[in-house]
């Protein structure tokens, strides 16, 4: 048995205790790793060098970006690195800063995959309205909103985990330092505290949820009732796969925050948190951008330039 004050270092559970599987997993995680600089680090570029791309909606992609960037390079470093090296240890502070930095971006990029779909739902439904709506300083307003949200969630969610006496020993059943995880090693009914904070978070991201839910129907109903087919064919296709998105990483991250400890399985808690700590910084780009034309040609004319 140890408490707080002797822990040095927590041990993070590895994918596979087979060298070969090791470095698997490192080439594999490395791989989404750099599809995901490359293709958020193109959005992030595109945006700020094209002029015409000074839009609401445009900037609200990149801060996404950049808050997704900021998301997968806190979890996959310290995994390939784990593996790379046959370890599984991080340090005390290392993974206070790794919770915080998790919990950080993943309740900013909640928060702006909201926004987002505001700015559709206005764009779409209330067309006439979107200048007064959406001006420049009512989208940095909302943009400052969902980073300083995620910055308090992040402060209070680390204080109040971190603060917990620890008596159950040092593993972690993740593969990165997580809430729940630590909340195990607890072996005071302080850790209550946390649990209510928790129930808070993840009721105002219902919330959010519902909002979403709620500005998706509207917008395919006015899709539903445009003349053009073009048209119809650019919302679904942006609606659509936004919804899929939040509801994979809503549904996985309550089934992890909420399911009862007996249930727990280790190798069904990595699958889980991998879709939703991993996938989305790698995927969001092929969703909210790479399907955009007029993004896309943007991004072949800044490609064209640094070639030349």
């Amino acid at each position: 048995m140890s408490n707080s004050s002797s822990i040095t270092q927590f041990l993070l559970l590895p994918f596979t205790d087979t060298w070969k599987l090791q470095l698997l997993h490192f080439w594999l995680f490395l791989g989404i790793y750099l599809a995901a600089l490359l293709g958020n680090g193109l959005i992030i570029t595109t945006i700020a060098w094209d002029q015409h791309l000074h839009t609401p909606m445009y900037f609200f992609l990149l801060n996404l970006s950049l808050i997704d960037l900021s998301c997968i390079s806190t979890i996959l470093p310290t995994s390939m690195a784990n593996s790379l090296w046959d370890t599984s240890a991080i340090s005390y502070s290392g993974c206070a800063a790794q919770l915080f930095s998790f919990a950080f971006c993943t309740t900013a990029e909640y928060s702006l995959l909201t926004i987002i779909s505001y700015d559709r739902y206005v764009a779409i439904c209330k067309p006439l309205h979107y200048g007064t709506l959406l001006g420049s300083r009512a989208c940095v307003h909302m943009a400052a909103a969902a980073w300083a949200t995620g910055f308090l969630t992040a402060l209070l969610h680390t204080a109040n985990t971190f603060s917990l006496p620890l008596c159950k020993g040092n593993a972690l059943g993740q593969f990165f330092c997580e809430i729940p995880h630590i909340l195990k090693l607890s072996c005071s009914h302080s850790y209550l505290r946390e649990l209510g904070l928790l129930v808070l978070t993840i009721c105002f991201a219902f919330v959010c949820f519902v909002f979403i839910v709620v500005s998706s129907v509207q917008i395919l109903r006015a899709v539903l009732r445009m003349p053009s087919e073009q048209g119809r064919h650019k919302a679904f296709s942006t609606c659509l796969p936004h919804l899929a998105m939040v509801s994979l990483f809503i549904s996985t991250a309550m089934f992890v925050y909420l399911k009862p400890p007996s249930t727990s399985s280790p190798s069904l808690d990595l699958v889980v948190s991998v879709l939703y700590s991993v996938v989305p910084p790698a995927v969001n780009p092929l969703i909210y951008s790479m399907r955009n034309q007029e993004l896309k040609e943007s991004i072949r004319k800044v490609m064209t330039v640094r070639i030349s």
